[in-house]
């Protein structure tokens, strides 16, 4: 099983980064380990002092897939979910203006929230979706798949030009404007529209 992470997927978020708007998607990984045990709360790692939430859509992968053209994606995946990838913000630009990956900043233990998934027949309009994560009970991100660069049928696709896909691999599709940092004591809530999906204690 892997987690294949999209970057610079929201305009918006690529705008509150200041980073350039790829003509591709951003693709990194993250290991099995980075995945937070359920109801474990998540601790802040002591190598960084501005850990980012970035609430995103995933899409769990349902079968073995190589070069898969768009117009077949759609079968590659029959649930949505809904997760975090936590960034340390801080080590990523030291990254960054090095040059180097960033698998520092993005795939340590417990960097993956997982939460539940459901049937993608659940709704109407996968184009359409609306998200939101909320802190201490105030909304921090709100995104809607509309908004994509890339939809889930093109990521699978583009991804699947360089890797196969295998069943059981998690998707995080990207994550909307609106990222910031956690302390301890906050408490993270993801909704799909008004279904919650996770709720995270911030140690």
């Amino acid at each position: 099983m892997k987690l294949i992470c999209i970057g610079r997927n929201y305009a918006q978020h690529i705008e509150e980064l200041k980073n350039d708007k790829p003509t591709e998607p951003v693709v990194f990984l993250k290991p099995d380990s980075a995945i937070l045990p359920k109801n474990h709360p998540f601790y802040i790692p002591a190598f960084s002092d501005d850990i980012h939430y970035e609430v995103e859509i995933l899409i769990k992968i349902n079968r073995l897939g190589k070069h898969i053209a768009p117009k077949f994606a759609h079968k590659y995946y029959d649930e949505i979910g809904l997760g975090i990838d936590f960034t340390a913000r801080d080590v990523q630009k030291e990254l960054k203006a090095k040059g180097l990956p960033w698998e520092k900043a993005k795939a340590f233990d417990g960097s993956a929230i997982i939460g539940q998934f459901i049937p993608k027949t659940t709704f109407n309009d996968l184009k359409n979706i609306s998200f939101s994560l909320i802190k201490n009970e105030e909304i921090v991100q709100n995104g809607n798949t509309k908004n994509m660069l890339w939809h889930f049928d093109e990521l699978i696709a583009y991804v699947s030009t360089f890797m196969t896909l295998k069943i059981g691999d998690i998707l995080f599709t990207g994550t909307p404007a609106g990222v910031g940092k956690v302390i301890p004591e906050d408490k993270l809530v993801g909704k799909i529209e008004s279904q919650t999906f996770f709720e995270i204690n911030i140690k």
